[in-house]
This record gives structure tokens, sequence and C-alpha cells, in this order.
């Protein structure tokens, strides 16, 4: 796999910007995450594309793939995901909404 940059911090506090993971998660939310390097399919995750290492996505894992994971947001009308970028390095996995909206995350609707 390419080398892109891993969480600073075992634990991450990030903040969904735009709503490519709607309704899952919307603009705004906050979400807690853990540094992980492995996921299963269905997961939330942060991942970071090789062709853009800088940038730090909230995306679900679909498929492992050559390269690392097939990653998509929830809002298919949305592509900024493994449809535009290709495969994705998972970085981290959400755990849980802290704000506004407490609470797990609901799975996959698909």
């Amino acid at each position: 796999m390419t080398d892109v940059p891993p969480l600073a911090t075992r634990w991450a506090l990030v903040r969904v910007t735009g709503p490519s993971m709607s309704p899952t998660v919307r603009h705004g939310d906050r979400l807690l995450a853990a540094r992980a390097t492995t996921a299963r399919p269905g997961q939330v995750v942060l991942a970071r594309f090789p062709s853009r290492p800088g940038l730090l996505v909230v995306k679900r894992c679909v498929r492992e793939v050559p390269g690392g994971w097939w990653v998509e947001g929830d809002n298919e009308l949305v592509t900024d995901d493994s449809r535009a970028f290709g495969p994705a390095v998972v970085v981290g996995r959400v755990l849980a909404r802290v704000g506004p909206r407490p609470g797990r995350l609901p799975a996959a609707r698909r």
C-alpha cells in the first residue's frame, strides 16, 4: 500500500464537513474515532486516498481491493469517494457520534 499519514494520536475527535455520508452522519456532526489499520465491510472509517494523502475522509468500507479498501459515502449522489479517487487506506475506525446527536452509528442501508 502507498504511504499515507496515520492518525497523529490513538483517539481522534473529528468534525464532519459535507453531505457525503448523509443521512448516517451529517455536516457538523462530531465523531469519536480510534486509530486502526483494519476494517470490515460495512464499518464507518476514517481513510486517506494515496492520490490525496492530506485529505482525511469519513466513509463506509465496501470491500477490500488491491491497494486498500473501496470506500463509499452513504449519499449516492456525492461521489467524493473511491468512485473518484480509487482505493483508500483505513487510518481509523469511527466508534460513535458525540454530538450534536450522541449515539452509535446505524448500519448501512444498502
